[in-house]
């Protein structure tokens, strides 16, 4: 691979699954929470990202190879005047990759698709402990402005 192959950014398809799943488990806190053995409840999840118009599953794909991904999700609401935002999820980036500015354009990517779905507000959630996902998200002009919470079911 050289830094001047072309990349495009798709939809994923159910034959990226490997390599998606392979990325969300390659860093600390995915080896703790991911099972690239067995695909089965990411097919399951997948078909249902697949058939919701509101859910955007992408990857960025280098020379054939799956180097890069998020998911896009549309949220209609009545806060903010009805404003429709949408909600920047699993960023992941192939360790072959990263530094090499994929995450900065697929962020960029994500935001001017956002724009073109209509959305009023883009935004995100990292984990406390991703301080250099943090500056990185910063210096694409995100503000910490909220405090996120969660409660596992």
């Amino acid at each position: 691979m050289t830094e001047t192959a072309v990349l495009t950014i798709r939809r994923a398809t159910a034959d990226d699954l490997p390599a998606i799943v392979a990325m969300l488990a390659d860093d600390p806190l995915g080896a703790t929470r991911e099972s690239p053995d067995d695909l089965t409840p990411y097919r399951t999840a997948f078909a249902r990202i697949d058939d919701d118009p509101h859910q955007h599953l992408i990857v960025a794909d280098r020379a054939g190879r799956t180097v890069g991904t998020l998911q896009l999700t549309v949220v209609p609401g009545l806060s903010r005047a009805g404003a429709t935002r949408t909600i920047i999820e699993g960023v992941r980036i192939h360790a072959d990759e990263r530094g090499s500015g994929l995450g900065t354009e697929l962020i960029r990517w994500a935001v001017d698709r956002s724009r073109e779905l209509g959305a009023d507000l883009v935004q995100l959630t990292s984990d406390a402990t991703r301080t250099d996902a943090h500056r990185f998200y910063e210096r694409l002009g995100f503000v910490a402005s909220h405090v996120g919470f969660k409660l596992t079911l």
